[in-house]
């Protein structure tokens, strides 16, 4: 009987010392390039958020770790990460072949093609844009981006007699592109279309150059800190499923009303300033969550909000 007091007076320090105590839990540091709306974004007193950013705070918390986000250049993401100084990119990166040998992807989790954007009052189109028929004869991108890179590989190397302007980001091409020292902006779609809105009387979509580019996070090369099956278990739990399809191709299936659907809704087809100012009203949803059901109460109330 003494041994059995004497085990449960143990039990109950054990559970005063351990049960007083949060459990540490891993956390990785993400680099963004901030803003390229809807996917990385940054309100009017310094807060980030976007697409990408949400969903990392969401898998963040269904998987049970902890991210810090930091705002680096584009081009500077990659590097980071193989340095070890950062753990995640997230900023909307296309896999390609190419940088699958500097870093390794997760699943893919969008898929977006590349628009061509003009002035409103240029009196060009796709085609005359893209041959060079503008007046500065000069299309923008972004460094180290895919639209960037179409520009040379697909223009200026079959003789278009264009010129290639690269920018430190999107943002800044944009308002070349506005202030005439650019003839067209080649940009991922949808933030192409926040570009439009942010400009609607300036600005169009001349076209679209169907890329099939897939997004996906990225970490170093063969993971070694096992971050990739916490991501890609972490977007299924959301409702995103990506399989690859006989193409070789993937399909991606979001499971309607899921946390993934509600983050689709709020981010891509709202106006900028609309969704800043749901994600505002509901983003303490989301920085306290602590279960997969909070998450999915924050995309609820979210895309509710933003869609008013």
């Amino acid at each position: 009987m003494k041994k059995f007091l004497v085990g449960l007076l143990l039990l109950a320090v054990v559970g005063l010392v351990f049960g007083g105590m949060a459990i540490a839990k891993d956390k990785y540091v993400v680099a963004s390039d901030i803003p390229w709306d809807p996917f990385e974004m940054v309100t009017a007193n310094g807060q980030y958020f976007g697409f990408d950013l949400d969903v990392m705070r969401a898998i963040a918390v269904v998987e049970g770790f902890e991210i810090q986000i930091q705002n680096i250049a584009f081009d500077s993401i990659i590097p980071a990460v193989k340095a070890g100084k950062v753990d995640i990119g997230a900023s909307g990166f296309t896999i390609t072949e190419e940088r699958a040998k500097a870093v390794t992807f997760s699943d893919p989790y969008y898929l977006s093609n590349q628009a061509v954007v003009i002035r409103k009052d240029s009196g060009l189109n796709i085609v005359t844009a893209l041959a060079g028929k503008g007046p500065t004869k000069a299309i923008g991108g972004q460094n180290g981006t895919t639209g960037f890179d179409w520009i040379k590989d697909n223009l200026i190397d079959n003789g278009f007699p264009v010129k290639q302007k690269g920018y430190e980001t999107y943002p800044m091409a944009i308002l070349d592109l506005v202030n005439g020292r650019v003839d067209a902006v080649i940009q991922d779609q949808p933030a192409s279309r926040a570009s439009l809105a942010a400009y609607p009387t300036k600005l169009t979509i001349a076209g679209i150059i169907n890329t099939y580019e897939y997004f996906g996070f990225l970490v170093a090369k063969d993971d070694p800190k096992g971050i990739l099956p916490k991501i890609n278990e972490g977007m299924k739990k959301l409702g995103l499923t990506a399989r690859k399809n006989p193409t070789g191709k993937y399909d991606l299936t979001v499971v309607p009303g899921s946390a993934w659907d509600n983050l689709m809704k709020a981010y891509f087809g709202p106006s900028s300033d609309k969704i800043e100012a749901a994600w505002l009203k509901t983003k303490d949803l989301l920085l306290n969550a602590q279960t997969l059901a909070d998450v999915e109460k924050f995309a609820a109330a979210f895309a509710e909000e933003a869609n008013k």
